[in-house]
């Protein structure tokens, strides 16, 4: 099995910033995808951001220049820094990995809120 430990979440001013770590352990394809996406209440779950084990990026437009998604394959860790925070980047975050062997597997974590607010 493999499971996912996010930390980082919390309460924010606008214009502040966070940095959420996702630290996976467990048997884990060496060449897999990991992420981050959020769910705000009332909306559906959307990919914030996502990096593959050989560096290829993936940010959704409404966070590009604000902020970054990084990795330690070593570690099985994943990160995500986030700056110029705003109201609307107010969500529960989770962290996801996934891989294709033969079909797509793919596990997530229990999640960690973030709330931008004065």
């Amino acid at each position: 099995q493999v499971q996912l430990v996010e930390s980082g979440g919390g309460l924010v001013q606008p214009g502040g910033s966070l940095r959420l770590s996702c630290a996976a352990s467990g048997s884990i394809f060496s060449r897999n995808t990991m992420g981050w996406y959020r769910q705000a209440p009332g909306k559906e779950r959307e990919l914030v951001a996502s990096m593959t084990t050989n560096g290829i990026t993936t940010l959704t437009d409404s966070v590009k220049g604000r902020f970054s998604i990084s990795r330690d394959n070593a570690k099985n860790t994943v990160y995500l820094q986030m700056n110029s925070l705003k109201p609307e980047d107010t969500a529960v975050y989770y962290c996801n990995v996934r891989w294709q062997y033969i079909s797509w597997i793919e596990y997530w974590g229990q999640g960690t809120q973030v709330t931008v607010s004065s």
